[in-house]
């Protein structure tokens, strides 16, 4: 498969790159991504279904056939580039420091081969260009508001560029390929009071250090020891003066697991260990969860498929053998229909994602390009 307009996907990638936008606020790359996608021909572009997504329809003129969906993430990070490339960023303090331009660049690109060959095939494929992936999974409201279509996608697929392995090669795992991620955020309410009198007091800072120290067993005693899960607390906060006991005490955290149903154990947890540490403290507590991002599970039949056409194209392949416990929003799309996500390497000398001086080389998008249009074309197979 030759890609031949790669130098106009690598100087849209450019543009991309200066404009970047945190979640939900993407309104110049929006635009950017409807113009591009306004010049092909054989695309028909969709309303939009919140405000700076975009969903663009490739119909195959064989007739009726499979829907499939690909999704881009277009949202940058607020970070202080220090790459010292040419083209920097011209939002201060924001930067695609998670290699978002090129998911972007990568799809259009997509959608240009499969539009230029949409004679060879019959069915409809949908790419969408989703915003806010970053910090607040957009996903969720995005697939709510209907961008994934009615009937569903038979199958669905995504990549992300990733330091490490070797520039332009392919990793991905069958099954859980990233974890889940589940805010969480106590705040205890006692009663204050002079630190010389704690009976007179309800001090909520002990009652927080209870449940602070009583959550640790949560892994170890509720969590299968075959699966994984990781529980964090990440902030405590209390008090301003030495001889005061306060009337309230605050900490949150993360947790993270493998499969959804730790997921929920684990949250469950976090409420029952609480409210009952409260209780035997006298004191009330509020627990607010918030459940970000589910955990990404590929489906065995589109991995295999997704290997297949890798190594038809010659391009080197690694089957990761661990998952990792970061997180990803198409996680909600493989809820609603099977799916693969996988990872296309940056180099293995590249600085990790969400680095200031994160920068791939841009050889790499030529190989996203061409497994994301031969996973669409052997989906769109008659079966």
């Amino acid at each position: 498969m030759k890609i031949d307009f790669l130098p106009e996907i690598i100087a849209l990638r450019r543009k991309f790159h200066q404009i970047p936008e945190i979640a939900g606020k993407e309104f110049k790359t929006c635009a950017l991504i409807r113009e591009t996608l306004n010049q092909i021909e054989g695309v028909e572009v969709l309303p939009p279904f919140l405000e700076t997504d975009t969903v663009a329809l490739i119909k195959g003129e064989k007739g009726p056939g499979p829907h499939i969906l690909l999704r881009a993430d277009i949202d940058g990070l607020p970070v202080s580039e220090e790459s010292g490339c040419d083209f920097p960023s011209l939002h201060k303090g924001m930067m695609h420091a998670c290699g978002h331009d090129m998911h972007v660049s990568i799809l259009l690109g997509v959608v240009k081969t499969l539009a230029a060959r949409r004679h060879e095939f019959g069915g409809t494929v949908r790419c969408v260009f989703q915003p806010g992936e970053e910090n607040k999974a957009m996903a969720k409201e995005l697939i709510a508001a209907g961008a994934m279509g009615d009937p569903l996608p038979e199958v669905c697929a995504a990549l992300h560029v990733m330091p490490g392995k070797p520039a332009g090669d392919v990793s991905v795992k069958e099954g859980p390929m990233m974890a889940s991620s589940n805010h969480f955020k106590v705040i205890v309410h006692g009663q204050g009071g002079h630190g010389s009198l704690p009976c007179a007091s309800r001090n909520p800072l002990i009652a927080a250090a209870s449940m602070v120290m009583e959550l640790q067993n949560v892994i170890p005693c509720r969590v299968d020891p075959r699966r994984s899960g990781v529980l964090s607390i990440c902030r405590i906060v209390s008090g301003e003066i030495d001889n005061i006991i306060p009337e309230t005490a605050e900490f949150s955290g993360t947790m993270r697991s493998l499969d959804n149903e730790t997921a929920r154990i684990m949250e469950d947890a976090v409420h029952e260990i609480c409210h009952a540490a409260a209780t035997i403290h006298r004191v009330r507590c509020d627990v607010s969860t918030d459940q970000c991002y589910l955990a990404t599970c590929n489906a065995p039949e589109p991995t295999a498929r997704l290997c297949k056409v890798v190594k038809e194209l010659g391009i080197p392949l690694h089957i990761l053998e661990d998952s990792a416990m970061s997180s990803e929003d198409f996680s909600y799309y493989l809820a609603k229909t099977p799916g693969v996500f996988f990872r296309l390497g940056a180099g293995e000398d590249q600085p990790s994602l969400h680095n200031p001086s994160f920068f791939p080389p841009e050889g790499i998008m030529e190989n996203g390009i061409k497994v994301m249009t031969a996973f669409a074309l052997e989906s769109l197979k008659e079966k």
